[in-house]
């Protein structure tokens, strides 16, 4: 049984609105972008006192969900090139910053094999000073509602769990 795509995208948002924050498609783009959401997140060590700073970590994602009834290549290729063109000013890199991941993440209620190969076969990485000051790569996914499966690119292998669970839940 095929799930409702907007049923799906309501569990989506909230799954992710747990340690994200989510930012709606409010004129941001004229794609089938659903919403945007964001994550930062800050690790450091102290010795004896905050003022003698042993390390510092910082980690970040911006996950783009794109969400219609059927998506064509040029479509899909669109949006990832929107992906890579709004995420990466917002990285800053310093010798603190260890990465940024940009997450595109398509939900449809079914993929040809063409549309799939374009998200599966997009990738895009960017080390910031030979990595020193961190790197950011691009993490895709293809959400087919019809028969529950995802298809990622190499970097986004660790999103099929996630759906796996996330399509486990709703049953």
């Amino acid at each position: 049984m095929a799930l409702d795509r907007e049923t799906f995208l309501a569990v989506l948002e909230d799954s992710y609105s747990a340690y994200y924050t989510i930012h709606k498609n409010e004129n941001m783009t004229e794609l089938p972008l659903a919403f945007r959401a964001d994550y930062f997140s800050r690790d450091e060590k102290f010795w004896f006192t905050k003022s003698v700073k042993i390390w510092g970590n910082e980690t970040n994602e911006f996950c783009y969900v794109f969400c219609a009834e059927r998506f064509d290549g040029e479509t899909a290729a669109r949006c990832l090139d929107f992906v890579i063109a709004d995420a990466q000013p917002r990285v800053k890199p310093h010798k603190e910053h260890q990465y940024t991941n940009f997450k595109a993440v398509f939900v449809a209620d079914a993929f040809d094999e063409a549309t799939k190969k374009v998200i599966t076969k997009r990738e895009y990485s960017k080390s910031y000073r030979f990595s020193l000051h961190g790197y950011s790569t691009l993490l895709t996914a293809a959400v087919d509602l019809s028969d529950e499966s995802t298809a990622t690119n190499k970097a986004g292998r660790e999103l099929v769990k996630y759906f796996r669970k996330l399509f486990a839940a709703r049953k």
